[in-house]
């Protein structure tokens, strides 16, 4: 049935996946404010860009760097969780698929880590960046298919203890 727990912990599991693609996960300042140029990066699901801001605001693309693994793995893990919240007949189904959705998400938190290292070389390496809410998204789906995962096995309990009523 689609009006169980779990359903509303798998969809809120798959928006954050899917909210990921929206929002900027990681960001990088140069610390040198007084600076005549100033360098700065961005990354989201698709790019990494690298610019320099002058003293007048005016912006200058000094590089870019795709990330679309990033944004594939997220689409594709939204996409397995969805493709669950759908075989809701089927409990063990339900527990595959979230393992699933559970491997592409670290992969992707992985993924993430990855090219936030790298780019943490691009300047001014002994200052880290700032974590933003795109990074922050899939721990969020992680937990909310955590606890799907718990009420899938508790409905599969009670239908166990109810057949051997029976």
């Amino acid at each position: 049935m689609l009006q169980r727990v779990q359903t509303i912990f798998m969809t809120i599991a798959a928006l954050a996946m899917v909210l990921m693609l929206f929002f900027p996960i990681w960001e990088k300042s140069d610390s040198n404010y007084e600076a005549e140029k100033r360098e700065y990066a961005i990354m989201d699901a698709f790019y990494l860009k690298y610019k320099q801001i002058d003293s007048d605001a005016q912006e200058a693309l000094l590089g870019t760097q795709i990330t679309f693994p990033i944004a594939g793995g997220a689409i594709l893990a939204a996409l397995v969780m969805l493709f669950s919240v759908t075989r809701y007949k089927n409990r063990m189904t339900q527990v595959k698929l979230n393992a699933l959705f559970s491997l592409i998400t670290a992969g992707v938190l992985v993924g993430t880590y990855v090219y936030i290292s790298k780019a943490n070389q691009l300047f001014d390496p002994e200052v880290q960046g700032t974590f933003l809410v795109g990074f922050y998204l899939p721990i969020v789906a992680m937990l909310n298919n955590f606890l799907a995962n718990r009420f899938i096995r508790k409905d599969e309990q009670l239908v166990k203890s109810a057949d051997r009523i029976r």
